[in-house]
């Protein structure tokens, strides 16, 4: 059976001055997690607030663990990033 895993994540952007400084900040990213971690990524809400990300990752596998697990990495790799900080986010597999 497939299953889906979908992580969002509200990402607060501290020290912000502009759209551009936010989406380069953004963009850059996810285009790391996408890459190191093959997951399907996007900016999927407060894409006008200068200091508020709302992010979105998708993974598909038979597999609901090993998608838990890739998730949970996905989490632990963006709380490392300096440049942002989780204010919230959610796991859900379909």
């Amino acid at each position: 059976m497939t299953r889906v895993g979908l992580l969002e994540i509200r990402l607060a952007l501290h020290g912000v001055g502009s759209l551009k400084e936010k989406r380069s900040i953004v963009k850059s990213l996810l285009e790391r997690v996408r890459h190191r971690f093959h997951v399907a990524v996007s900016e999927v809400g407060s894409q006008d607030v200068w200091g508020t990300a709302d992010v979105a990752f998708v993974a598909v596998s038979a597999d609901a663990v090993w998608l838990q697990g890739v998730l949970s990495k996905v989490v632990r790799f963006v709380e490392t990033e300096g440049c942002v900080v989780i204010v919230d986010y959610r796991v859900e597999m379909l």
